[in-house]
């Protein structure tokens, strides 16, 4: 979608760029990165690394990885900046981003975005090995010409198969210790693309107002509120069961499978109160979305918490 229609910045809005400080401008550039998204993302990677390495892995190519990998996701989130500026420059959630504010100019934060890819591709390439730094890469385009150039904009199903450059941490933190591929790391990959639509359609139940108005077709926008919970419900149980798979298919010790029947439990209760209070009606105060949102943040980093843990502390198995 072309972006040459947007106006000019107002009078306002220059005048306040011309007050803007160096810290306004650091601020903004770390804002282009979505540190909070970045966040989870180097969570689903670093605990992989360690089972990877059934311990404590190498704390350099952890180092580099982690660098790395920040580094990555920060690039493909600033290219989502640029590409996306038109419509949030309209919605309350992304308003305040720095392109929006004419912080960043489009050409710098272009710049930005590629620099920090290419220093991610070098640093994982040296710093752990050359498949890590293909995987980052490639989960870079794909979020960049995939997601937000192709299906954001385009069909209900954009953060389904879209959430797949969010899974590829899981293989990059195996690839970075292993230097090579294995049927765990897919497990991992496959948890947190079911993961992704009930994390994502519960924030696009809180803003489907937002999206609605810049014409993005996320689920919520074009279904009513208790179809989107039945879609979060039904990719939540396929979630947990995947989640159990990890156990017969990696050996895990006793700790991953009760801490993932637990977390399951829990996040299976919440999606389904979401689906009751949508039953009962529409009005999104009443549903209250975000409480299955944070939910799923929680129980994403305490899973994969358990998952070094794990490989930290060597309980004995369980016995088929």
């Amino acid at each position: 979608m072309s972006h040459a229609g947007q106006s000019a910045p107002s009078r306002h809005e220059q005048s306040a760029d011309e007050a803007t400080t160096w810290r306004d401008v650091v601020a903004a550039y770390v804002g282009l990165t979505k540190p909070r998204v970045m966040e989870l993302l180097l969570l689903t990677t670093v605990p992989v690394m360690f089972y990877a390495a059934r311990g404590i892995p190498d704390l350099k190519v952890v180092a580099a990885t982690v660098v790395g990998g920040a580094l990555s996701a920060g690039s493909a989130s600033a290219y989502n900046c640029v590409y996306d500026r038109d419509i949030d420059e309209q919605m309350r959630r992304t308003r305040r981003r720095a392109l929006p504010r004419h912080v960043v100019s489009p050409v710098s934060a272009l710049v930005f975005a590629t620099v920090l890819a290419v220093l991610s591709t070098v640093i994982l390439w040296f710093g752990a090995n050359p498949l890590s730094a293909v995987l980052s890469l490639g989960a870079n385009a794909f979020y960049v010409f995939v997601y937000t150039m192709w299906l954001k904009r385009r069909t209900t199903q954009n953060i389904v198969w879209g959430g797949i450059a969010g899974c590829f941490p899981a293989l990059i933190g195996w690839t970075a210790v292993t230097g090579e591929l294995a049927w765990t790391p897919f497990i991992l990959f496959l948890v947190v693309f079911f993961w992704t639509p009930p994390h994502t359609w519960a924030l696009a139940l809180r803003y489907r107002e937002d999206y609605a108005n810049v014409d993005v077709p996320m689920l919520p926008v074009v279904k009513p509120g208790r179809e989107v919970a039945r879609q979060i419900v039904i990719y939540s149980w396929v979630l947990v069961a995947v989640s159990l798979l990890l156990w017969p298919v990696a050996s895990t010790t006793v700790l991953y499978p009760v801490v993932a029947l637990l977390l399951g439990a829990v996040f299976l209760v919440e999606a389904h109160k979401l689906l009751g209070r949508a039953t009962r009606t529409d009005v999104l105060s009443e549903m209250n979305p975000m409480r299955l949102f944070h939910a799923s943040n929680l129980y994403l980093s305490l899973l994969f918490v358990a998952v070094a843990l794990d490989a930290i502390l060597g309980l004995p198995q369980f016995l088929f």
